[in-house]
């Protein structure tokens, strides 16, 4: 027995100790850190891993803040490794520009199939280098001296992530954490070779045409490191809309550590890499690991959210989500729209592809129930994703969900001035060229070439540039107020030559002279400055309409439709009377948590002369001074409270109406004295916009505001300041003679208005 006994001892001494062997050895802490760069550093660190889906549990967060918060440097620096070190899967220690010595870290090397994975990658840098730092494995890529014939062993991809809020260099400091993802193809025990590799790139030769010298890597010691790829099962998805036909939402799946999947690290299309939500059509597939999940499911605003539970236990499964609206404008007719949103450029990617193409967007149109979506072709990627302009709806269309390219001027010709979109076009590129190097730089020049084929057009981003300047001149209640006297700097690429380009008639697709401008862009950026511009030109007289945009994905890459226009359509949706309806104002903006449909404005007592907002022409003609009745049908969803919708005349509210925002339809009534020619609208801000109906008393012209006509005057001035120096010198005289003409237009205002 003691024999026996004495025999198993030594057995468990040596299971223990391989046990102990297999563990990796805890990472030795860095000392003499400086704390303040290296909190900085880690606080970027935070906020990279929050935007690649792969979120610190809370508690890993709640340590984090604590160490950071210490006072004591030394235990704050300790801390923040104490609570990283055990998540790191590699750590380096940069010795010089030609030593670097790896080792593995101490977390669970787990990967899953057909999904990336982030882990940390701890670097002690004694040497303040201040390169690149690179991963490479036999297992990811063919490195020199690696065997063409070793496919199979290829099933790693790998990469650090280097983009904002990182940075691609190190910082230098004696300590930092940096990111490293690892993606693979296979499932099951899987194990790689993982080098760690400094690189200096050498600087851009100072004389032209000098061949640039290669760049210097150094590469560390190959760890071989086993991985356990957990499997991945098919997730189908069935989705049905409102009325139980199939149909296209936005999932957003989290573990319960908070992490999203598919992993954000390096998605395609359809699913964007900026996005945490992917779309799914019914009968559409995800494949997900063994766990638990949550998914928030939504088809855009006008539905309500809601949140389900999934279990993946080893085989496919299947998920159901059926919508639930707590609005449907069309209904009534109403038709939302995004008249701003791009295929490339900013959060898109330029490789493999030059942006996405149609049926990528089309997807995300109807996973957030947007009817129409202007895909507009700009600068970044034009050349490519210019020859999926037809001046027809695309094909990817599906009834009653429309896409259609069209083009914004932005990043060539007259940006500098202010961008333009061109709705509805029938030509796609400015004559002369093939490309974008030769349109004007005059805006009014592009939009009377556009104006010859009946499109549609108003300024992107309106409120880009109409920051108020150093010398303030204030409303009654501030500079913040609504209308807002302080002169904009016009330094942008908003609504800038707008405030000339409102005073122009042009020839049309007829010769007939119509305005140069349609509409004015709201609802993406700062709507306190894009409304004060349109009240004071209202104010003038002008009948510019308001439309809403999203300016998808550089504005806001959320989502398709974060702000909207909801165009009156009567009989079946098409592209072209959608975009007329923009023209005629039949139409109200919104970011589609609340609505404002049915505008009517009537004299009080007689609704056989009631004007519906975009209907003869939005004009309401009135003998003498008298009182109007305002009728609409609002609707607001929040948390069940009063919001308030307000009657606007001449850029003030005069009479309030509150309603429950709980998600019904409300109607609306009201009563308000006009004693001389007025714009009236409806809004709740800064949620939603009715555009004006114009009431005329007497046959007189709106001539609202001396001082709305004084700030459009010395409006022109400032623009003429700012961007003069972006005019081509063949367009300069042209440019000057457009600006003179707009300070005649505005002197003549301000001599026919009699009210401050």
């Amino acid at each position: 027995m003691r024999h026996a006994i004495a025999s198993v001892v030594p057995l468990i001494v040596i299971l223990w100790s391989v046990a102990q062997a297999a563990e990796p050895p805890r990472l030795s802490l860095v000392e003499h850190v400086e704390r303040q760069p290296l909190v900085a550093q880690v606080q970027r660190l935070i906020d990279a891993l929050e935007f690649l889906g792969t979120p610190l549990s809370k508690s890993d967060r709640a340590a984090l803040q604590a160490a950071m918060d210490d006072t004591n440097d030394k235990a704050a620096v300790a801390g923040i490794q104490t609570v990283l070190d055990p998540l790191c899967l590699l750590a380096v220690e940069l010795k010089s520009e030609k030593e670097l010595v790896a080792q593995t870290g101490p977390t669970k090397k787990q990967l899953v199939e057909q999904g990336w994975s982030q882990f940390l990658v701890k670097i002690r840098n004694s040497s303040d280098l201040k390169g690149v730092l690179r991963a490479a494995s036999p297992n990811a890529q063919r490195l020199a001296g690696s065997p063409a014939s070793e496919v199979e062993n290829r099933w790693l991809d790998l990469q650090m992530f280097d983009q904002q809020p990182l940075l691609p260099h190190l910082s230098g400091l004696e300590l930092e954490y940096r990111i490293i993802q690892l993606y693979s193809r296979d499932t099951g025990p899987r194990e790689a070779a993982l080098s760690l590799e400094y690189v200096v790139r050498a600087a851009t030769p100072a004389v032209r045409d000098t061949p640039r010298r290669p760049e210097e890597v150094t590469r560390s010691n190959p760890l071989k490191i086993p991985f356990d790829c957990a499997a991945s099962h098919e997730v189908t998805f069935h989705v049905a809309d409102e009325n139980g036909k199939p149909t296209t939402a936005a999932f957003l799946i989290r573990d319960p550590q908070g992490r999203v999947y598919p992993s954000q690290a390096k998605r395609l299309a359809p699913d964007f890499a900026f996005h945490p939500q992917i779309y799914r059509a019914d009968g559409e597939k995800v494949k997900l690991p063994v766990g638990n999940y949550s998914i928030d499911c939504l088809r855009g605003p006008e539905s309500i959210p809601e949140s389900k539970s999934l279990t993946v236990a080893g085989q496919p499964t299947e998920f159901s989500y059926q919508v639930r609206r707590w609005v449907d404008p069309t209904k009534l007719g109403w038709y939302s729209g995004d008249h701003h949103i791009h295929a490339a450029g900013c959060a898109h990617y330029s490789n493999p592809t030059e942006g996405v193409h149609a049926d990528d967007m089309m997807r995300h149109c109807l996973g957030e129930d947007l009817k129409v979506g202007c895909n507009l072709t700009w600068g970044p990627c034009f050349d490519y994703q210019l020859q999926f302009f037809t001046g027809k709806d695309d094909a990817v269309s599906q009834f009653p969900y429309l896409l259609r390219y069209d083009i914004e001027v932005s990043g060539f010709g007259s940006h500098n001035s202010g961008h333009l979109c061109l709705l509805r076009l029938t030509e796609r590129n400015y004559p002369g060229g093939d490309s974008n190097k030769h349109w004007p730089t005059l805006g009014l020049n592009t939009l009377k070439w556009a104006k010859r084929q009946d499109a549609i057009t108003g300024p992107a981003h309106s409120a880009s540039g109409l920051a108020p300047s150093a010398e303030r001149i204030e409303g009654p209640d501030g500079p913040n107020s609504l209308p807002s006297y302080a002169i904009p700097q016009y330094n942008g690429i908003g609504a800038n030559e707008y405030i000339v380009d409102i005073t122009h008639n042009v020839p049309g697709r007829d010769g007939t002279l119509v305005p140069a401008i349609d509409f004015i862009s709201t609802m993406d950026t700062n709507r306190q400055q894009e409304f004060n511009m349109w009240y004071h030109t209202l104010n003038c007289g002008f009948r510019v309409r308001a439309s809403g945009e999203t300016d998808f994905p550089c504005i806001s890459g959320q989502r398709v439709g974060m702000g909207r226009v909801y165009v009156k359509v009567n009989g079946n949706l098409n592209y072209e009377d959608w975009c007329e309806g923009i023209r005629e104002g039949r139409s109200y903006v919104s970011d589609g948590t609340s609505h404002l449909m049915e505008f009517t404005v009537q004299p009080k007592g007689k609704a056989k002369a009631s004007v519906p907002v975009g209907s003869q022409g939005s004009e309401l003609k009135l003998d003498k001074p008298s009182t109007i009745q305002i009728t609409a049908k609002g609707a607001a969803r929040s948390d069940g409270r009063k919001v308030p919708l307000e009657v606007i005349v001449n850029g003030y509210p005069v009479a309030k109406q509150e309603i429950i925002a709980d998600g019904s339809t409300q109607d609306v009534s009201l009563e308000v004295t006009i004693d001389h020619s007025s714009w009236v609208a409806l809004r709740h801000f800064p949620s939603a916009h009715t555009n004006p109906v114009f009431v005329l008393v007497g046959d007189k012209p709106i001539r609202a505001s001396r001082r709305s006509a004084e700030w459009c005057l010395r409006g022109v001035d400032q623009c003429w300041a700012q961007k003069q120096q972006f005019y081509a010198a063949a367009e300069k005289d042209e440019a000057a003679a457009a600006y003179e003409h707009a300070r005649r237009a505005y002197r003549k205002i301000l001599d026919e208005s009699e009210t401050n």
